[in-house]
């Protein structure tokens, strides 16, 4: 059963970790116990919004992840289901629907992809070498390493496409009069760019996690009434001895929150402070939708969202408290950055307590 539509399960799932919306079943990003990580961001292409429910997005990515134990795997899983189903539904917890298509990064310790859709068409490009973001906007070109095997037809049907020349995905698909939005998102993609370029071949977990707190670009969310909801960075050893190590801060605004590092190991307890209550009359559930709302925070929300009320009031003691929350985020980062080196070999049941002692530190500091 995912948000709005039961499909058929498979024979096998793989173990997941996720950052969603508490309200639906798909996440926005995530990563599986083989070291495969997706994500993805919401575009406006020329191809109608379906507003009748189908797949969303952020079903497509949980179902990728559980599905596919490589990125290619978990691409192929996508497109799919998305031939199959369609995407379509509100986006949102509110009774005016939300409607977008889908962008997908996808990556695993060998290679990566970026992953476009409109309506249930496709174009993916793999990523060889260097760096690639995405950014609530078409962004494959004339580089598409697969596509729907009816893409073009559909371009020239449409007349978007006269069958001469190069094609571009981003070109013939993108709408010729941008939402707001996404003329918005051209300046931060721009900027990610920009950003990924400035540190190119020496790039680390804490050169994501800065990008991240990026709010001059744009990146980092905090105005007109959104703000970043999570923020995700996985380091993916190629050396296959090594685990894979996924950050995540489990709350909003990654400039004043804790990166904090999981591992998937046998036995993981579990992080009941992360995981948002769940309801018997659930709002997302009933016909018609979203009539009521519903407090979901998880209990590390709570906390760290007093926290911030905190920042803004108390500049001085704000500032205290961020510092401290930095310093326990450098120890993770240190302490990973060891495990990753080799130089230390934790004990398994270290690791999966990992998470769940990193949550507990930092809500210490919260009372």
């Amino acid at each position: 059963q995912c948000t709005y539509l039961e499909i058929e399960q498979a024979e096998r799932t793989h173990a997941v970790v996720l950052s969603r919306p508490a309200w639906l079943w798909g996440a926005e990003m995530g990563a599986n116990e083989h070291g495969v990580c997706v994500g993805n961001e919401g575009v406006w292409t020329r191809e109608p919004l379906g507003e009748d429910e189908a797949l969303l997005g952020m079903d497509l990515v949980r179902l990728g992840l559980e599905r596919g134990s490589s990125a290619r795997e978990a691409l192929e899983v996508i497109v799919a289901l998305l031939e199959r189903y369609g995407q379509g539904g509100s986006c949102k917890e509110e009774p005016v629907p939300f409607v977008y298509h889908n962008t997908f990064l996808l990556a695993d310790r060998a290679e990566a992809w970026v992953l476009e859709t409109a309506g249930r068409y496709w174009a993916a490009q793999r990523i060889r070498e260097g760096s690639r973001n995405i950014s609530n906007q078409l962004s494959i070109g004339r580089e598409i390493t697969a596509e729907h095997a009816g893409l073009r037809q559909r371009a020239c049907s449409q007349g978007w496409w006269n069958g001469d020349g190069e094609f571009s995905f981003a070109e013939v698909f993108s709408l010729t009069l941008q939402p707001a939005r996404m003329e918005a998102a051209k300046a931060r993609y721009r900027a990610g760019k920009e950003l990924l370029r400035q540190h190119a071949g020496h790039i680390t977990a804490e050169t994501f996690m800065a990008i991240l707190r990026d709010k001059a670009s744009g990146i980092c969310v905090d105005s007109e009434g959104f703000r970043t909801a999570g923020s995700m960075v996985s380091v993916l050893p190629r050396d296959p001895t090594l685990p894979c190590v996924h950050f995540f801060t489990a709350t909003p605004d990654p400039s004043r929150s804790v990166f904090k590092p999981f591992v998937f190991v046998a036995g993981l307890k579990p992080a009941p402070q992360v995981r948002s209550p769940t309801f018997r009359d659930d709002p997302a559930k009933k016909v018609p939708r979203f009539q009521s709302t519903v407090d979901r925070r998880h209990e590390l929300y709570r906390w760290h969202q007093a926290a911030l009320e905190l920042m803004e009031k108390d500049q001085e003691r704000g500032q205290k408290l961020l510092q401290t929350l930095r310093d326990l985020e450098k120890q993770g980062l240190e302490g990973m950055n060891a495990l990753l080196a080799g130089t230390v070999a934790p004990r398994p049941e270290e690791l999966a307590d990992l998470f769940f002692d990193c949550v507990e530190a930092e809500m210490k500091f919260y009372t």
